[in-house]
């Protein structure tokens, strides 16, 4: 946004203020990495540490957050889950995008029946509930973290193929592909080289955007015993655990792990949001 001074025609340039929701949103986010990262060295507990005297405490000085049903301190296993909660939607995602955006960027530079065909297998896929698919994928194949990441990376894929191919489209249609056709250049080296790399910002932006997702649905599978299994630390599977403490009185076990998926998600959300506008209008 520019203005003009009394007496002088001098454009000054005035930097637009990042909302405060996102900023806060934003250093939240940065705040539970840099816990993830750290929980070796910031958990007040090891994370696995049985201790059956203090099963259901409450927040006290040593468990600020409280404990589970096996005495198992709280804020540890938080933090301990916060590496596999952040990390398997990433590689869910790195999977989605790679299939997504291939299929995507094929169906609008080939066009014709491949685009057809791609599109209409898209489609289907699109329409088949998410959830029932890799329910489907992990009765075949069997539960675990690998699992269930391949298997919501098969049901992302065509969301973002999709978006990707609105995109592509778009692009496709822009003067310097043509100038790059006249050069010679093969479809695919233009496509990996210009095409593709000139929509990443875009993608990209979505892709922060469906992050929250990806986690929420990572740790509804864990909740539903589908997912990450014990011993391992996983949110989802720290709110399954905790749900029988519920019965007996005891909220913490099940609400802080929730708690934390529902604002991590949220955090996402908001910036994902902001990133996806900013890089949209970089195009």
């Amino acid at each position: 946004m520019t203005t003009v001074t009394a007496g002088a025609l001098i454009p000054v340039r005035i930097r637009a203020r990042r909302p405060v929701p996102v900023m806060i949103a934003g250093g939240f986010l940065a705040l539970v990495v840099v816990a993830a990262v750290c929980a070796p060295l910031i958990a007040p507990h090891a994370p696995d540490a049985v201790d059956l005297s203090a099963s259901l405490a409450g927040t006290t000085s040593q468990h600020p957050l409280g404990t589970d049903a096996s005495g198992q301190d709280l804020l540890s296993r938080v933090l301990y889950g916060a590496r596999s909660s952040l990390l398997a939607p990433l590689a869910l995602l790195a999977l989605a995008a790679l299939l997504g955006v291939t299929i995507g960027t094929v169906a609008a530079w080939r066009g014709g029946w491949v685009d057809t065909l791609l599109s209409r297998v898209t489609d289907v896929m699109y329409a088949f509930p998410g959830l029932l698919f890799v329910v489907l994928v992990i009765a075949v194949f069997g539960d675990g973290l690998t699992t269930s990441i391949i298997a919501l990376g098969l049901a992302y894929a065509p969301t973002i193929a999709r978006y990707t191919r609105s995109l592509a489209l778009a692009e496709r249609s822009k003067p310097y592909i043509d100038a790059y056709r006249v050069q010679g250049m093969s479809g695919a080296r233009i496509c990996v080289r210009h095409l593709v790399p000139n929509l990443a910002g875009a993608i990209v932006g979505y892709l922060v955007v469906l992050f929250g997702e990806g986690l929420m649905s990572l740790a509804t599978l864990s909740y539903l015993g589908f997912g990450t299994g014990s011993p391992s630390i996983d949110w989802g599977l720290m709110v399954q655990e905790g749900q029988d403490a519920v019965v007996q009185g005891a909220l913490l076990p099940a609400l802080v792990p929730g708690a934390a998926i529902a604002a991590v998600v949220v955090a996402f959300n908001i910036v994902g949001v902001r990133v996806s506008d900013r890089l949209g209008k970089g195009r």
